[in-house]
């Protein structure tokens, strides 16, 4: 391995945990969030979490997707390489659907702590809580196959 290579490696590696790490880290701010706050305050404080995040997550992976598209150029194509693309390409979509996801949620919050006794309005909000779920969690499982992918292929 050059030097430049073990440089871009160790980037990688930094901007991979940076972006699993939070991944995980909100996951958990999210459960106590919930328990303690009030429904207005977890409100305020998502959206502000999500905005200083959202930088910070989105560089980590930008810059994973960057180093790890450099190491990857002279590997042969090959199904592994294939698969690692096709997953970045999967994972970069999911979050931008949930960016969007997020960012509904938190007006559609906001209109239900305005007019509390509105049924459909709840609904929309737990529908809307059910979907962020499931791309959350599609965003973790993406995150873990590119991970996986990648150590594969440096072995």
């Amino acid at each position: 391995m050059s030097a430049t290579e073990g440089v871009l490696t160790g980037v990688l590696i930094l901007a991979a945990s940076v972006w699993l790490g939070g991944l995980v880290a909100i996951a958990v701010v999210a459960r106590v969030a919930t328990r303690t706050l009030d429904p207005a305050s977890r409100v305020a404080f998502f959206r502000g979490l999500g905005r200083s995040y959202g930088i910070v997550g989105t560089t980590a992976l930008a810059l994973a997707y960057v180093t790890g598209s450099v190491l990857l150029r002279d590997h042969p194509w090959n199904l592994a390489k294939v698969s690692v693309v096709v997953v970045a390409v999967a994972l970069a979509a999911a979050l931008g659907l949930g960016i969007g996801q997020a960012r509904r949620m938190t007006r559609l919050r906001r209109s239900a702590l305005d007019r509390p006794g509105e049924t459909t309005l709840a609904a929309r909000v737990n529908r809307g809580a059910v979907q962020a779920g499931v791309l959350r969690g599609l965003i973790g499982v993406l995150s873990l196959a590119l991970l996986a992918l990648g150590v594969h292929i440096a072995a």
